[in-house]
This record gives C-alpha cells, structure tokens and sequence, in this order.
C-alpha cells in the first residue's frame, strides 16, 4: 500500500467525470487500499479517486474514530436521499486550508459494486452519508465549493487564490 500524492485545484482532473469500472479486478482493490492509505494519513473521512488523479468511479469513507468500518465503493449511484439535511463544513485535500458550510441530505441510500464485484444498496446516515456524498461529486467532477451559491463561492476560490501567491 502507498499513500498517493493529491491533484491540486484547478487541476482539470477534478471537473472530469470519473469512469465506470466494468469489474472489481485486484488492480481496483490494490487502489482502494491504497486510497484507504492515503485517506488515513491526511486524515481524512473519505476519499475519490479523481482527486489522486485516477479517473475512475471509486471511493472510500470511514468515519469511524478507530478507523474500524471502511467503505469501498465503486460506480456509486444514489438511489434515495432524506429530505431532512445539516450543515457542517467541508473542505478537501485538493484545495487545502479552506472549509465552508454545506447543506447535504441526513439519509441516503446508495447503490454500488462492493468488493466482491456485486451489486450492494446500503443506507447511510449522519457524518457517514455527508462523507459518501462529498465523494460522489467529486465522481461527477464537483467540488464541495459547487453547492454554494455564487457569491460565497467566488470569495472561497479568491481566497484559495490569494493563498497560493
């Protein structure tokens, strides 16, 4: 296992839609170790493999504080989502120092080629669900920052800008 390097904004990589994976292969579950690798030592809660610059539909979560439940995910697809939200902030690796509250859905239900290569629907909830959404617009070449309005956004990017002088 390695932990990987992260693309930095604005690196197109991270506005390019990630590619469906056709089967669970050990060349998949070498990059979500690895992935899981990466995640723990930002630390972090998940992690999409665009943001490492691997163009493809994967993704990782673990919420957990003895980092004991982690998710493998690929071609995540959401199926539901609760009509209650939260807010808490979020912030990412790929445009460091930088946080802002975001509105998602406390209940999801996803669905998504597991590690044994089978379809799996699964129900998440609370920090869980925050975490597993965060991942899937970066599949879809989002970024935290796009569920803000534009004003607040404009301010985050120019900020990121002025950081980066």
């Amino acid at each position: 296992m390695a932990v990987l390097p992260f693309v930095m904004w604005p690196d197109k990589r991270l506005r390019s839609k990630a590619a469906e994976v056709p089967e669970i292969a050990d060349e998949i579950r070498t990059i979500w170790d690895d992935m899981i690798e990466t995640m723990d030592a930002m630390p972090g809660l998940g992690l999409a493999a665009p943001q490492i610059g691997i163009l493809k539909a994967l993704a990782v979560a673990d919420v957990t504080p003895g980092r004991n439940r982690r998710i493998r995910l690929a071609n995540p697809v959401l199926i539901d989502a609760s009509p209650e939200t939260q807010s808490t902030h979020e912030g990412s690796p790929n445009l460091p120092g930088l946080s802002a509250p975001i509105s998602r859905a406390k209940r999801i239900t996803v669905r998504f080629l597991n590690e044994e290569g089978v379809i799996d629907r699964r129900n998440f909830k609370d920090l869980e669900a925050r975490s597993v959404l965060h991942q899937m617009d970066h599949l879809q070449g989002r970024m935290y920052f796009d569920n803000l309005g534009p004003v607040k956004r404009d301010m985050l990017l120019r900020k990121y800008r002025k950081t980066r002088r």
